[in-house]
């Protein structure tokens, strides 16, 4: 360390590779003083003009500011406020052109000056050695100052590092063609220039500090070593003039011989380099209170008829700046804004000019000639012994061409200070900086786009891991040990754990729970399963069975009883539909299956009883008509003999039907032969339901007769009225025979014992041929009275010569009848036919 020391205070100066030496050009600014100049007739502040972000808008439109006014405050890390640089009103705030390359929009403030340039107050310092660290930073923090000579890094940064700081390095080299703003800077203003280098000196505390210039300044050279007399820690340095060597990393090798890592800065290494108008601006800062609201700009160039430096407000437009220096644009005049190795074309020259603007060049044809077209690389490496980062200016530029960032960065492409001194010794005119820049920018979005996905997984893992964790936390809640009780409240607990017990040892007063417990746990210890005890369910259930069997037996008495005792026809039509329905329900009931009886037998003596009920039901139905008949009101008034004679030839008719077909079904069994082989139940059964369906067949003919008889036309023609009496009374008796004799062959039938014992084929079969005689008979009888009938129907008088019987002469056929005999037959036809009727329901009904 202290070698090094002694060779830096020796003047020694080490070499960076490559560089370049191109024409200087500086002669034609730097002979002058610098100049002031007149207030445009506006300015267009941009609010970034550094790198950081842009402070908080404190102006609105038509808001009247003074100079060094305040027109943003700082609002995040890196950024600095801008101020107005000259009294007036704001006009507008609006996008305008910036001062780059692209010249996009950028938020500006336009202010249109009042020509007074009347000063805000100011807080001036005449000894900054008593201020704090923070009250010196604070101060260039809110002046706005950021690096005037290269990216406009903020000064009050650099200026807090918190690492110790070696080196201050003072660049003062100004390299570039054409530009003398340090220049004379440092001629007029060395004294300026050293206070602002002991400022940093105060805030950084050094070892050594060294004020680089190129050999090239004589006259700043002198005068910076007559400022810094006074202080043996401010070195001033002659460098050989090269480009270029004004680059950070290339100054600090000159001057230290030390090498800044290719992803680091300088701090990293101890050492921390400022530009000489950052320096200056940071002495008006502390000692004057002011502002960063101009700067020295050189504006040369051949058609520029005043070249010079001169003291522009920021803001000023750049066609302002030309005016005042005479300017004579030739055709296709290209204005630049910075030297021409590294400074960039102006799209427009209504830009206004920002803290980093230190040159504007306005050349002609043969001074700056146009590029020509690019050609292809001849690989001379010509790129490469120019460059002075020791890079391969040729292998970027291919990576950069096919977009193969991965590898351009493996080369070290940020490396680049984009010098422009390759692309200056190129044959082939290949724009080389125009290629790393773009490359520079696209790498730059990749690596945002990929630290904004990356922020957001972790935002979504951050939610992810929460959220599992509140479920994990919900899920757990219910496992979480219970507080600790208090001393009352086991207390209390105890005291009803004793009450329970006193109670379960008094004998009879055992707890039902508490004896369940005791039965779970004593079957539980004897390793036996625990099964609910259904007993007392099983009791209830046989309670309710035996109640159910009595009600059914009451109800059946009360049935039974009901039949028995003379009711109403309604009442009894309703019972005996009650007595079918619960016979019916115990025919069903007898029909299950019987083990201790044979299967055949079984089934011959259900279809026997099937046969004695139908056979039951039709005697029933007539006797009921017998009496209905016999009922009928006999007198010797004269009726309607013609109706009662049709009624009664359609009845006979249905009866004569109803006896064929209680006839017919028989006729299967009587065929039978009579021996001692078991009968064919199934045969039985089917000669069973061709009985039953025939019956009901029968029932519906007499039902249609009743209703035919019914709707017969009510004529007045005359009627023999003794000879339908005598015929209706042999009708009656007639049906009345067959009644009794179906009702005996019934009764036959059903005085046969039925036991659940087999059933005796054979006299089953006796059984069954005694009913169809009896039956047979029947049908005889019913044949005979509608023979009868139709003898007297035959003999009824259509006219007087018709009647053949001896009691016609009783009769007179001619004589009309009377109203009231009119009456009277008609009233009692329709009681016959309403007695019919009701016998005719109750018979379907039993059906």
């Amino acid at each position: 360390m202290d070698k090094l020391l002694e060779q830096i205070k020796k003047g020694t100066v080490w070499a960076f590779p490559g560089g370049i030496h191109p024409p200087q050009q500086k002669s034609l600014s730097n002979s002058a003083s610098i100049t002031r100049l007149p207030l445009p007739d506006k300015l267009i502040v941009a609010l970034k003009q550094h790198i950081g972000a842009n402070g908080k808008l404190l102006v609105e439109k038509g808001q009247h500011v003074l100079k060094g006014q305040p027109l943003t405050a700082p609002a995040a890390n890196w950024s600095v406020p801008v101020h107005a640089p000259s009294s007036g009103v704001v006009t507008d705030i609006a996008p305008m052109p910036s001062a780059h390359p692209s010249a996009l929009p950028e938020l500006s403030v336009i202010i249109e000056p009042d020509g007074k340039d009347e000063w805000v107050a100011l807080n001036k310092n005449k000894n900054p050695a008593e201020l704090s660290h923070d009250e010196l930073i604070n101060i260039i923090h809110q002046a706005g100052i950021s690096g005037m000579g290269g990216a406009g890094f903020p000064t009050y940064v650099k200026a807090d590092t918190k690492q110790p700081i070696e080196f201050l390095i003072v660049n003062a080299v100004e390299c570039e063609p054409y530009i003398t703003a340090d220049d004379v800077l440092m001629r007029e203003h060395a004294k300026e220039v050293i206070q602002g280098i002991e400022i940093m000196q105060q805030l950084l505390n050094p070892t050594l500090c060294i004020v680089g210039i190129e050999d090239n300044k004589p006259e700043a050279i002198a005068a910076m070593k007559q400022a810094a007399e006074h202080n043996s820690k401010i070195i001033i340095q002659t460098v050989p003039t090269i480009y270029p060597s004004g680059g950070e990393k290339q100054l600090i090798k000159l001057l230290t011989n030390r090498e800044v890592p290719s992803i680091g800065i300088p701090a990293d290494i101890g050492i921390l380099v400022h530009n000489t108008g950052t320096l200056f601006a940071v002495q008006q800062a502390v000692y004057e209170g002011k502002p960063l609201i101009e700067r020295i700009v050189t504006v040369t160039g051949n058609t520029i008829h005043k070249p010079g430096n001169v003291w522009a407000l920021l803001g000023t437009e750049i066609k302002h700046l030309l005016d005042c220096q005479g300017f004579s644009p030739v055709p296709q005049q290209s204005v630049v804004m910075g030297g021409p190795m590294m400074g960039f074309t102006l799209p427009t020259v209504r830009i206004g000019i920002v803290k980093t603007t230190n040159c504007i060049l306005a050349p002609d044809h043969k001074e700056l000639a146009e590029p020509g077209p690019e050609k292809a690389c001849i690989r001379c490496s010509a790129c490469a012994d120019a460059c002075p980062a020791s890079l391969l200016p040729q292998q970027l530029q291919w990576f950069a061409k096919s977009k193969e960032y991965d590898k351009l960065q493996e080369h070290n492409l940020f490396d680049c200070i984009e010098c422009g001194a390759c692309a200056y010794v190129c044959p082939s005119e290949i724009p080389l900086v125009q290629y790393y820049r773009i490359a520079k920018v696209e790498i730059k979005e990749q690596q945002a786009d990929k630290i904004k996905a990356d922020r957001a997984k972790e935002r979504f893992d951050a939610r992810k891991e929460r959220l599992e964790r509140e479920q994990e936390e919900r899920q757990n809640r219910h496992k979480r040990k219970p507080a600790a009780k208090s001393a009352d409240e086991k207390q209390k607990v105890a005291e009803a754990l004793a009450r329970v017990k006193n109670k379960s040892d008094n004998g009879d007063e055992k707890s039902a729970v508490a004896a369940a417990i005791a039965r779970a746990k004593a079957k539980k210890q004897q390793g036996e399963e625990l099964e609910p005890d259904n007993s007392e369910v099983a009791k209830e259930r046989a309670l309710r069975k035996e109640q159910a069997r009595k009600y059914k037996e009451q109800k059946s008495q009360t049935d039974e009883s009901a039949e028995t005792a003379p009711v109403d026809d309604k009442k009894s039509a309703v019972a005996a539909a009650i007595a079918r329905a619960k016979a019916k329900k115990a025919a069903q009931a007898n029909e299950e299956p019987q083990n201790d009886a044979p299967a055949d037998d079984k089934k011959s003596a259900v279809a026997a009883a099937i046969a004695r009920a139908k056979a039951k039901k039709a005697a029933q139905a007539l006797d009921n008509a017998e009496q209905s008949t016999n009922e009928a009101p006999q007198s010797d008034a004269p009726v309607d003999d013609k109706k009662a004679a049709v009624a009664a030839a359609i009845a006979r008719a249905k009866a004569k039907k109803a006896a064929k077909a209680l006839e017919d079904p028989e006729q299967p069994v009587s065929e039978a032969p009579q021996s001692d082989v078991p009968v064919d139940d199934k045969k039985a059964a089917v000669a069973a339901a061709i009985a039953r369906a025939k019956a009901k067949k029968a029932a519906k003919a007499l039902d249609g007769a009743e209703q035919t008889v019914s709707e017969e036309p009510q004529s007045d023609a005359p009627v023999d009225d003794k000879k339908a009496a005598v015929a209706a009374a042999i009708a009656r008796a007639k049906a009345k025979k067959a009644a009794k004799a179906l009702e005996e062959a019934e009764q036959t039938t059903s005085e046969e014992p039925q036991t659940d014992a087999p059933v005796d084929d054979k006299k089953a079969a006796v059984a069954a041929a005694i009913a169809r005689a009896k039956a047979k008979k029947a049908a005889k009888a019913l044949e005979d009275t509608e023979q009868t009938q139709l003898q007297v129907d035959s003999a009824a008088p259509k006219s007087a010569e018709s009647n053949t019987d001896d009691s016609s002469d009783l009769i007179n056929a001619d004589k009309p009848k009377s109203a009231d005999d009119k009456k009277k037959a008609a009233v009692a036809a329709a009681i016959a036919r309403a007695k019919a009727k009701k016998l005719q329901k109750e018979g379907n009904n039993q059906s």
